[in-house]
This record gives structure tokens, sequence and C-alpha cells, in this order.
């Protein structure tokens, strides 16, 4: 996890600058002076070769005097207009792929059928065509995207963008994403692909939410429970990944109630075994009631269901016995519950064994919350790191050498 303020001493840069704008740690001249301890001819400088990229604007005037006294200081804005960012969820069954400004509003969307078993080359070809329709339909070019963000319903070495031993996506294990996508983007876009960034859904559920509604909690905890169960965890504002990208696969720990189940991954009695929505369509489907994934199961669960809402509500008991030791590990502010699973059923179900395990202490400041975004929290928090990442100080002075500013 980096700091997003980048550095605050006197070797800041210009990166560093326009992070602690970003930031909203400092947004005047003044300010910036104060935080690194930078001269004003110093900041002026650095601040003019940002100003020359396009990426910082004045704006109205600073509420109250300069911290170092005077008249109201002019505020500094990032200056979002000058580029935009392609991201895609995939599910099992379907995507969602979207346009998205640098301030993260929503431009352009599409929403269809894609079957994740098909394969990475296929799947990522089909991205390709959506985005290209996508730019279309923002009235957009290509040359303005400045990077694309891709959640995957599985572990993700995030260094090298390389999903590692899927569960749920036959054929995806190794495959080189990043450049797949990129080519995928330059044969239906017409243009040298942008910086791509692929990460586990969960982690960007988890991100977008947080920085949506939950930026001033410094222990974040999302729990994705459809086809399978996975959390997000987002620690001082920046995302959890352990070693590889494993960390948050709570699915897979195994549970004494599941000992029978045998999961996707191959073992006996993991979580998402017996508690994941494939589980339950299966025993829906069992009994009878047309069900075959995690969204099927949502949708009789949205139709008052009464066995769906039954074993929904049985999963979520499952699922909070497992959360109470995350939340004694990490004791986070805030746990949110998202997903096709995440109803009042599930919910009701996550609290009784969640709060009956967990000690009074780890509890006694948590919010047990659902999400604000929906459905479009990984698009969401795909694009924020896609702009975190093209904007991160040490790349923003590189960016400003190719430009020779």
């Amino acid at each position: 996890m980096s700091n997003p303020a980048g550095k605050t001493g006197p070797r800041a840069g210009a990166g560093d600058l326009l992070a602690l704008v970003r930031s909203g740690r400092a947004t005047t001249r003044g300010a910036l002076q104060q935080a690194t301890g930078l001269s004003r001819a110093t900041v002026g400088h650095r601040l003019d070769r940002l100003f020359r990229a396009g990426w910082l604007r004045e704006g109205p005037g600073a509420s109250g005097g300069s911290p170092l006294g005077g008249r109201p200081s002019v505020r500094l804005e990032f200056d979002g207009s000058h580029g935009l960012v392609l991201a895609a969820d995939l599910e099992t069954r379907h995507a969602r792929a979207a346009v998205l400004s640098l301030g993260g509003e929503l431009l352009a969307e599409h929403t269809g059928p894609l079957d994740i078993t098909a394969g990475p080359g296929p799947v990522l070809d089909i991205l390709g065509r959506w985005f290209a329709v996508l730019l279309d339909q923002a009235d957009a070019t290509a040359d303005a995207v400045c990077g694309m963000g891709l959640a995957v319903p599985g572990p993700v070495d995030h260094a090298t963008g390389r999903v590692v031993q899927p569960p749920i996506m036959p054929g995806w294990d190794g495959a080189p994403l990043p450049g797949l996508l990129g080519d995928a983007f330059r044969r239906h876009c017409g243009a040298p692909p942008p910086p791509v960034l692929i990460d586990n859904d969960a982690n960007l559920m988890a991100y977008g939410e947080q920085r949506h509604a939950h930026r001033d909690c410094a222990a974040f905890v999302l729990v994705k429970a459809s086809t399978g169960i996975g959390a997000g965890i987002v620690v001082d504002g920046g995302v959890l990944r352990g070693v590889d990208g494993g960390a948050g696969d709570i699915g897979h720990i195994r549970v004494p109630a599941g000992e029978d189940a045998r999961c996707a991954c191959g073992a006996h009695g993991c979580l998402a075994a017996l508690a994941g929505g494939r589980a339950l369509a299966a025993r829906l489907a069992a009994a009878g009631v047309p069900a075959a994934s995690g969204s099927d199961v949502r949708d009789l669960l949205a139709a008052g269901h009464p066995e769906a809402s039954r074993l929904a509500r049985q999963a979520g008991r499952h699922v909070g016995e497992v959360l109470a030791t995350v939340v004694s590990l990490l004791n986070p502010g805030v746990l949110m519950i998202a997903g096709d699973l995440a109803g009042t059923a599930f919910l009701t179900g996550v609290r009784e064994l969640l709060y009956e395990r967990a000690l009074p202490r780890s509890t006694a400041h948590l919010e047990v919350v659902t999400s604000r975004l929906g459905e479009r929290a990984a698009v969401f928090g795909a694009g924020a790191l896609v702009v975190e990442h093209v904007f991160a100080p040490e790349r923003v002075e590189e960016r400003l050498a190719a430009l020779a500013l």
C-alpha cells in the first residue's frame, strides 16, 4: 500500500504536489508550501509544469486567508477533463463495461452476457469491442484513454496482472491478461494500449465503496457473496492484497458444517461450497426450484421465495461464523455485505452468528452495512485504481519528462 499523498518534505516533486492537491490535503500554494517546506518559487515552478500539462486548474478562491497570511488564496483543483478511463467487471456469466471520467463520473455503460468459461482470449476480445462502442457513445477518442481496469472473480497477482489458480475461471490461470486486453484495445479501438490493471473483484468493490462513502474508515472489509464468496480489505486507503493476491479469499476457509461439500477448488468443506450462491442454487434445483447461479438465487430472494430466503439466512450464519474471526483479526470500522446474496435474509444470518461469536470489543464500534454502489462497485473501484496508478507521483514525473515539461 502506498501513501496517496506523496512526499511532504523539501524533496517533494511536481508529482507529490499533484498528489497533495488530489487528496485534498493541500489545495492552495500556501498550503503546499506548508506541507512540503518548499519555497514559494519552487512550488510555483513545479505547479507551472502541472498547469502546462493540463493536469491542474484554478478553482474558486479558498474561504479564509492563506495559511501564510494575506489575501484569500486561489484554490487548486485536479483537472480531469483531459482523459478517460475504461473499466470492466467480469462475473461468471455476464459482464459490465464503462467509460469513466478521471473524476469517476460514469459517461457510458454496457452490461451483457459473457461466459467466463470461454477463456481469456475470447472474453477479452469481446470487452475490446464493447469498449470501442462505448467510446463512440461517450463521444470520446481512444487516445484520450489513460488506462484500463478489469475486475475478475479470482485471485490476482497484482504485480503481473495474472490470475492465480482461479477455482471458477477455467483456462485463465497464469494468462497474461494485461497484454491480452491491451491487444484487444489496439484491434478494436485503433490506438496503442494504455496501462492495464487487473485485480480481484472483491478488492475493487471494497476500494470503490470505501472511497465513495467511507473514506475516513481506516480499516474497511467488504464481503462479496455471489456465486462464490470473497472479501476485499482496505487499510489506510490502500488495498490489502497479501504476498501474491490471496488476501481476503475467505470462501476457501474450511468450516465444520461443510465437511461433505465439495468445492470448485477440489477441496471439501470450503465456506463457498456451503454458503455460496452456486451451492444454494444447487440445493434449490434439487428441491425442484429452477436455479443455476447466484444471480438466480438473487432473483428468487427478490421475489420473496420462502425456501431461497431460508437457505440464504442459513448461509449468512455460516459466513457470520467465519467473519467473527475476520473481525477479531482486523478490527474493521465497517463491514459491508455485497453481492447477489446480500439481502435481508443473508444479512440477518450474518449478524446472528457474528455478534454471537465475536468478542464484544471487536464489534463495539463496527458498522455492518450493505452496498452503496450496488452492481457498479467494482467498475468504480477499477476506475479509481487506474487513476491512482496513472497519477502516482513517480509516474507523473516520468510523464512530465516525456512531455519535456
